[in-house]
């Protein structure tokens, strides 16, 4: 499989992105929640947006590179994902994102392509940032570098987590989160999933990385979406819709945690995980 190595450096042109106050309760929904969050759910309380609504509005950035790598569709995986806000989301408007392929590395067993995207409203003032990692199986050996080392960010080992959410998906969990862009078969056709090797479709590695925020801003957040300001994760195991899933944080700075994602059998699929919170006080 040979890829598109000539991407790194490029930027695109701006992709533009509409959308509404059912968007964002959309996109909360997908991610789980429930009746009594009104405050993202109901369009007589704003809506409050969720921080991991920033994937939706750059996923097309992702999309659009996944195309121009050349590489067989069935054989992509989300690897990680990193969002930084500079303020909060409103709950309607137009954006627009610019993407730049920041590298292409050789990983051996497979090639890892690191996307960013910087996203302003249409005034052009910057709202959000994201850095997608694109791991492309049976891709490596292209003899390129292979880029830097991945941050450890291990959970401490000598104290219980600051807090724990448990929460479980529904079996539909998935076909709901597609609704807010990512169409990709795998989530919900049963042959084009076990034509990935799957038994079944899978659940979004986004709609987990959903679940985990919505658990941070219930456990470490006092509730306020204003207050998460930056959260990274590995996407370390497959989630099945219906599965139960455990996101623990363990405070190791003012505003800083370390996180977990696992579920009901014990397995980690959220690793690596880091979340930046601001006080109640200084709240973008």
């Amino acid at each position: 499989m040979s890829l598109n190595l000539k991407l790194v450096g490029q930027k695109s042109a701006p992709i533009e992105f509409a959308y509404s106050w059912k968007d964002v309760v959309l996109y909360a929904l997908g991610v789980g929640a429930k009746a009594d969050e009104l405050d993202v759910l109901y369009e007589g309380r704003g809506p409050k947006v969720l921080p991991t609504f920033a994937v939706v509005p750059s996923f097309a950035s992702m999309i659009a590179v996944s195309a121009d790598l050349g590489a067989n569709p069935v054989m992509i995986v989300h690897g990680e994902q990193s969002i930084r806000l500079h303020r909060p989301i409103p709950p309607q408007g137009k954006l627009l994102t610019t993407s730049e392929v920041k590298g292409i590395y050789d990983k051996g067993k497979g090639a890892l392509c690191v996307v960013e995207a910087k996203t302003v409203d249409e005034k052009g003032a910057p709202l959000f940032d994201n850095i997608f990692s694109i791991f492309v199986r049976g891709a490596g050996g292209f003899g390129g570098e292979r880029g830097p080392e991945a941050v450890k960010a291990d959970p401490p080992a000598d104290r219980a987590p600051d807090f724990e959410i448990v929460e479980a998906t529904t079996p539909e969990q998935a076909l709901l989160y597609r609704l807010s862009g990512d169409l990709n078969p795998l989530h919900a056709d049963p042959q084009f999933a076990k034509m990935a090797g799957f038994d079944r479709p899978i659940l979004h590695g986004l709609c987990t990385f959903g679940h985990a925020g919505r658990a941070l801003l219930r456990g470490a957040a006092g509730g306020d979406p204003a207050r998460l300001v930056g959260f990274s994760a590995r996407f370390a195991g497959i989630v099945l819709p219906g599965d139960t899933l455990t996101t623990r944080g363990w405070r190791i700075e003012p505003n800083k945690y370390v996180v977990t994602t696992s579920t009901q059998d014990g397995r980690v699929v959220l690793s690596n995980a880091v979340a930046e919170l601001v006080s109640a006080d200084s709240a973008l």
